[in-house]
């Protein structure tokens, strides 16, 4: 096991950056997922780890090495891929074992440990059998399952369940989750997809035009964004935004947009005031509109339903304010209907502010104090 690091990191294919100055540190055994739109730069990263990208300025380490000239077979790394790449003519058990008798490894120790990674991957009773007699979601096992057999310091992935459907990737993701807790061992995980990186990582690094964006844990991300692509980027479906004014009224500072009114943020009054409010932005969730008024501070207000999407238990509402489209989410029960006007109520603790540059600047209730 080890820690990953990123220092200064750059990646430059003739004068396009594709990572810019990537400053990242990934401990020890943890789950850490790069996330971002493809083009990025998170999947370049992966690949400066495992040695399949060469690195133009800075330094990558695993541990206390400097990987930069290493070899990728002398990384200690593991790597599976969107694509299994799985031997056709051979049986689960050879495609387990490749690479170990490349590696010269004994007989007995091959033994150990395909059996091993085929209890972890529940791939016991399918060993005999070619790739083509597997299933998606089994072949990907098998990817994995070689990874494991390595016993490597640290697992890189690369948006492994890509070719798989909506409910083999729900179940494989919590395969890759319980598999990390056996396993405690440091994985690297590439996806496009927030939902995956949302539901597996310890942390998410979120990534844009080749530069890091915001690192921490989903519900720092979620609750907190640093700026607008990451409060974007994270949630599904994603955060709302308006265009907003500022004025004062009887003395205080509010945010306007349409028929929107809430409170400055708090300790945000003055500077809102004194003009840093011009070209602001915010933002709420989709999850956080409620038809009914909530307790404690909120604002209402009132919009026109264009598309309704039933999802059982709740309906996805698509609507318009002005001239301005919205995502609202509610429960089934309301049966609210196209061309239904609706009055929805946002808390303003769930209201977020961004500058003209997106940068957050706080919410309109401050973060609840963290337990000592």
């Amino acid at each position: 096991m080890a820690s990953v690091t990123f220092d200064k990191v750059w990646k430059r294919y003739g004068e396009v950056a594709a990572v810019r100055d990537l400053n990242l540190s990934i401990q020890d055994a943890e789950f850490l997922v790069l996330v971002g739109p493809s083009g990025c730069g998170k999947t370049t990263s992966l690949r400066m780890i495992a040695g399949l990208e060469t690195v133009s300025d800075g330094e990558v380490r695993i541990g206390d090495r400097v990987v930069n000239d290493l070899e990728p077979r002398d990384r200690d790394v593991a790597m599976v891929f969107q694509s299994y790449a799985l031997y056709p003519h051979m049986s689960v058990r050879d495609n387990l074992a490749f690479g170990l008798k490349l590696r010269k490894f004994s007989k007995s120790e091959i033994d150990r440990r395909v059996t091993e990674a085929a209890r972890m991957t529940e791939l016991t009773n399918l060993l005999a059998r070619k790739p083509k007699e597997l299933s998606g979601g089994q072949r990907q096992r098998v990817a994995l399952g070689r990874a494991i057999v390595r016993e490597p310091a640290v697992f890189l992935m690369d948006e492994p369940l890509s070719n798989l459907d909506a409910k083999l990737r729900v179940q494989t993701r919590a395969e890759i989750a319980r598999l990390h807790q056996r396993l405690q061992t440091t994985i690297v995980y590439v996806t496009h997809d927030q939902v995956e990186a949302m539901t597996m990582g310890d942390r998410i690094a979120v990534m844009n035009d080749g530069l890091l964006q915001q690192v921490g844990s989903p519900q720092e991300l979620y609750e907190h964004p640093a700026n607008r692509f990451v409060a974007g980027f994270i949630g599904s479906p994603a955060m709302n935004f308006l265009s907003a004014s500022v004025a004062s009224d009887d003395g205080k500072t509010v945010i306007r947009a349409h028929d929107l009114e809430a409170p400055a943020p708090a300790g945000l009054a003055s500077s809102l005031g004194n003009g840093k409010g011009d070209g602001m932005v915010i933002g709420f969730r989709p999850e956080h509109l409620q038809p009914d008024q909530p307790e404690g501070p909120a604002t209402s207000f009132r919009v026109h339903t264009d598309v309704v999407e039933f999802l059982g238990n709740e309906e996805l509402l698509h609507v318009t304010m002005g001239e301005d489209r919205l995502v609202a989410i509610v429960d089934s029960s309301l049966r609210v209907r196209p061309g239904d006007v609706v009055d929805l109520w946002l808390p303003l603790d769930r209201l977020h502010v961004f500058d003209a540059e997106g940068l957050s600047l706080g919410a309109a209730a401050p973060a609840p104090a963290q337990a000592a």
